[in-house]
């Protein structure tokens, strides 16, 4: 999903998708409008920025498919949305990017977030770069993955759950993203936003079990055998769980600074965030 956003008395966006049947779960309201864009046809772009100050790209992929792959999902879209920004005379582009994004990594999923920062702190616009780790939040793929792990009587996941993770409540980013709308700070930045606790894959689930008032055992999935059977799989098929995705889903999420102070938000945290996620658990 790609977000644009104007400058006013008060923010008015255009929420830009690539398919209509996302538009009917758009947040509703008179300020927000829908509009479908095609990154082929990049005029589409352009009228769809037309009149803004600033554009946020939250657009991306984890997960290939036959239909898409991190060169066009990543990479070629970045690409467009700034020829688009820059064509529609935006002042500011705030890219969503992802912790490990790298032009020289040898994932093909960093690598290619690396490849979409460098596009935008190249594009000659101003620039924000927020770099996050797992989402977590009613809705987000995050959240859901962690319910489901910490609802069952066992959860099986990679390496035990042993990679350390600095969950972010995706409200926090959102407020970030509306600062950086209302303010736009000048120049290109990068910051890594990362959640206020340490904790473990492990950890994560079974503090989310107590709070459902559940117990989970936690069983191993070795992390090379699961590369194998990925590498496998996709000897005759494309997409799914890769080596790559793999990769990215046991990375530690280690950050040297955590920019909450520099863009100015605080952070809520991670037991609040938890009650949130677990209130929407189906009875």
């Amino acid at each position: 999903m790609l977000a644009q956003v104007a400058e006013g008395d008060a923010l008015d966006a255009v929420a830009a998708v690539r398919r209509p049947e996302v538009v009917g779960g758009l947040p509703r309201s008179p300020r927000i409008t829908p509009r479908v864009v095609d990154y082929g046809r990049p005029e589409s772009l352009t009228v769809a920025f037309a009149g803004s100050d600033v554009v946020v790209h939250l657009a991306g992929i984890l997960f290939e498919s036959r239909t898409s792959d991190y060169r066009s999902g990543n990479v070629e879209v970045t690409g467009a949305v700034v020829e688009a920004a820059r064509g529609a005379g935006a002042r500011h582009v705030v890219f969503v990017s992802s912790l490990g994004a790298d032009p020289r990594s040898p994932n093909g999923y960093f690598r290619s977030k690396g490849e979409a920062e460098r596009l935008v702190a190249d594009s000659g616009l101003d620039a924000t770069i927020i770099r996050t780790p797992l989402l977590l939040g009613p809705g987000t793929a995050g959240g859901r993955s962690l319910l489901a792990a910490a609802s069952g009587p066992s959860a099986r996941v990679l390496g035990g759950g042993a990679h350390r993770l600095r969950p972010l409540d995706v409200d926090d980013l959102c407020r970030t993203i509306l600062g950086c709308c209302e303010q736009p700070a000048a120049g290109v930045r990068t910051c890594d936003l990362v959640g206020p606790e340490t904790l473990t894959h492990r950890e994560l689930i079974e503090r989310t079990a107590d709070r459902l008032g559940r117990e989970v055992a936690i069983r191993s999935t070795s992390v090379w055998l699961a590369r194998l059977a990925a590498g496998l799989a996709g000897l005759v098929r494309t997409g799914g769980l890769t080596p790559a995705v793999i990769d990215v889903i046991t990375s530690d999420e280690t950050v040297e600074r955590n920019a909450d102070g520099e863009l100015g938000i605080t952070l809520t945290p991670l037991s609040a965030t938890l009650d949130k996620l677990c209130q929407t658990r189906p009875k």
